[in-house]
């Protein structure tokens, strides 16, 4: 059995219980879309402009961040995507994409190949798993970003929020969710950065080789503002 015959028996296995959709502008290359695959693999619609989707729409013209409260009406009506390059936002027609629901995303971390480490470049996968996972259905999640080598990474990069944001009751929740997350990543940049800025002293130089349990503390740490800064 080939890889894509596997693949097709997978997806007729696992059952959608939604629509998922996108408006594709074609801006980007056809053989790295993330949403073009998912419409090869039969788990994307590809809607045209002035048609109306019912579901969630993730666009960058949404004022309300998808949460929680928005389940009802994925369970119902499901989740679509704007395909389109954020170096041509300005020349993509979203007046044009009816949106009952219009959503924007919270702070996530891209983890494609285009744009890995990368705040808010998510391509459409990334999004639409984003949103499965925020409103309750991590097992959907899961399904779309398995279709990509590196689909699973967006999910480790982005645990902590992501678990976050998916018990916050409502978009303002997750807002707030969000910009404490933030601040404290800068105010941990920023001592960071002051720190280096002076050698240690001799006494806790030798304080810390002396212990090995510092040692690995201060590896810990640091894997933690990598994390942090991409």
């Amino acid at each position: 059995m080939s890889s894509s015959d596997a693949s097709e028996d997978e997806t007729a296995e696992f059952k959608v219980p939604f629509p998922v959709a996108m408006w594709d502008m074609e801006h980007c290359d056809p053989k790295k879309c993330s949403g073009r695959k998912l419409a090869r693999h039969g788990l994307v619609k590809t809607l045209r402009l002035n048609t109306r989707f019912s579901g969630i729409v993730l666009t960058p013209v949404g004022e309300k961040c998808v949460s929680l409260a928005d389940r009802a009406v994925v369970a119902r009506h499901g989740a679509a995507v704007v395909d389109c390059s954020w170096a041509r936002i300005a020349d993509t027609p979203f007046a044009r994409m009816k949106a009952s629901h219009p959503r924007l995303l919270p702070f996530l971390v891209a983890a494609n190949p285009i744009n890995y480490g990368r705040p808010a470049q998510l391509s459409c996968v990334e999004a639409l798993a984003a949103t499965f996972y925020i409103t309750g259905f991590k097992d959907v999640a899961e399904f779309y970003l398995d279709k990509f080598k590196w689909g699973k990474s967006f999910i480790t990069l982005n645990k902590e929020l992501l678990d976050k944001y998916s018990e916050c009751k409502d978009g303002a929740e997750v807002i707030v969710v969000q910009n404490k997350y933030l601040e404290e990543a800068e105010k941990e940049r920023i001592q960071n950065r002051e720190k280096d800025m002076y050698p240690p002293t001799e006494s806790s130089s030798e304080s810390e080789s002396s212990d090995p349990d510092n040692d690995e503390t201060e590896i810990k740490s640091g894997m933690e503002n990598l994390a942090v800064n991409t």
